[in-house]
């Protein structure tokens, strides 16, 4: 892994082990691009749809299955959606009349990498979150 990667991942660069949540203040560029994705998934709606995407079996989902689980309209659906791709958290591919989403987990697991204690246990850290 290139020190650009773990400076992307939210590491720091000296030791490659702790994420710089923990070791320094975040820097204005990399706190603007953070923010952006943590933005996006502070709306409920936006949460449930990532959820959504990111749960599906295949690894992608129709925006046809994504509407009705709803009660908004389309177009305010199809709002969400751009705003958790230009927040890099998802990607579409148009086939035909209907657009398929997935998630982009690089994106998720750099905003995990931000808030992950080190060396925290797996289930400290989710139960840390409930």
């Amino acid at each position: 892994m290139s020190k650009q990667e773990l400076v992307i991942l939210g590491q720091d660069v000296a030791d490659g082990c702790c994420p710089a949540l923990r070791t320094a203040p975040l820097d204005e560029g990399k706190a603007a691009d953070l923010a952006k994705a943590f933005k996006a998934l502070g709306d409920p709606v936006r949460l449930r749809l990532l959820s959504m995407i990111a749960s599906r079996a295949g690894g992608e989902v129709c925006v046809c299955d994504l509407t009705p689980a709803f009660e908004l309209s389309q177009p305010t659906v199809s709002h969400h959606l751009k705003l958790l791709k230009q927040a890099g958290l998802i990607d579409s591919e148009r086939r035909g009349t209907w657009v398929y989403y997935r998630l982009l987990p690089a994106t998720t697991d750099k905003l995990a990498a931000v808030l992950t204690r080190p060396g925290a246990p797996a289930a400290e850290r989710v139960g840390a979150a409930s």
